[in-house]
């Protein structure tokens, strides 16, 4: 039987929680260390998942360590990239690398120069539906690929002191619908057009932010994208996709606690989309960090890597600018 690779989770808040649970019920992998600035949480995390509770230094210098998971605060992330990069260590980083588009891409020469392995947490590409949906449109089955439709409402908005050092409903929410986009594509967008507003909460306008979004993408074969985002969706967590071609149409729909409809007198009636965003994607997250060991296994290139944070920061951006000036902008 192969070595279990072994790894060290930097970071024991939620997303943190998911990884290292996943990596604990996984038969070839082993989470030694979990490390937090949080010493109690981090602790009990340690302890509940059957590692230890320790330091980036001491993680970084265990020559048996294999890998890190860094699902720290963002504006860590890069300085710790570059630290386990420099270490030897194969790195799985939660998005975005930094919301500052200069030190992305110095971070991603460092991590190329030390020829480890970077895959990033663009969790979505993963998820079952989502890839049957690419395979599909891969192998022709609408035709020609000519406009994409992408739906992504979150049940509510997160705490304003978040909103505040999130980088924006951009560069947060909507970068998880430009990985998307560019996956579908198969082109690198163009031209992006972005319109926004703040209608669900006055605070969060407050904070510099919108939380109502449209962005259009183009590619340079015309190729069109529409994504809309909105903080708020009273049913849900609102995850939709409509792929149209020369000769039709791909959908996927919203995942829902079961399947069953009602037909009666008053109506037609079904359950609710599922309303977190971690019961939606419960096994994106599993198939993720698998890819990430088969990355380490095989030596091969991560699924989602760090060169797709960059590009998809690069459509953050001009989002932004696309909203605060009201011009396309051309890349």
């Amino acid at each position: 039987m192969a070595k279990r690779i072994v790894m060290a989770l930097l970071g024991a808040g939620r997303i943190g929680s998911i990884h290292g649970a996943t990596v604990a019920q996984c038969a070839d992998a082993e989470l030694r260390y979990v490390v937090d600035i949080n010493v109690e949480s981090g602790t009990a995390l340690a302890e509940n998942l059957g590692a230890r509770f320790s330091d980036s230094e001491t993680v970084l210098a265990d020559d048996e360590v294999d890998a890190v998971i860094i699902a720290t605060a963002t504006d860590t992330h890069a300085d710790l990239i570059v630290a386990a990069a420099k270490a030897g260590k194969a790195i799985f980083c939660e998005k975005p690398v930094d919301l500052d588009f200069k030190k992305v891409e110095k971070c991603l020469e460092i991590v190329s120069a030390q020829k480890v392995p970077l895959a990033l947490g663009f969790n979505r590409r993963f998820d079952p539906n989502f890839r049957e949906l690419k395979e599909q449109l891969s192998v022709g089955r609408i035709g020609e690929l000519e406009m994409i439709s992408i739906t992504s409402r979150d049940p509510s908005p997160p705490p304003i002191d978040y909103i505040k050092v999130s980088g924006g409903l951009f560069r947060d929410m909507m970068i998880h619908d430009f990985d998307m986009a560019r996956w579908l594509l198969a082109e690198e967008p163009t031209e992006v057009y972005a319109t926004a507003s703040c209608l669900v909460d006055p605070e969060i306008a407050l904070a510099g932010d919108v939380d109502t979004a449209m962005v259009i993408l183009k590619t340079a074969s015309g190729r069109l994208c529409q994504i809309n985002n909105s903080r708020r969706a009273s049913y849900g967590y609102d995850q939709r996709i409509e792929v149209f071609g020369s000769s039709g149409m791909l959908r996927m729909e919203n995942e829902t606690a079961n399947r069953v409809e009602c037909f009666d007198s008053k109506g037609v009636s079904a359950s609710k989309p599922l309303y977190f965003f971690l019961e939606r994607y419960a096994d994106a997250y599993r198939l993720e960090l698998q890819d990430f060991i088969n990355v380490i296994r095989s030596g091969s290139t991560p699924f989602v890597s760090g060169i797709d944070g960059l590009r998809s920061l690069r459509l953050a951006n001009a989002a932004e600018e696309s909203y605060r000036t009201g011009s396309s902008i051309r890349l």
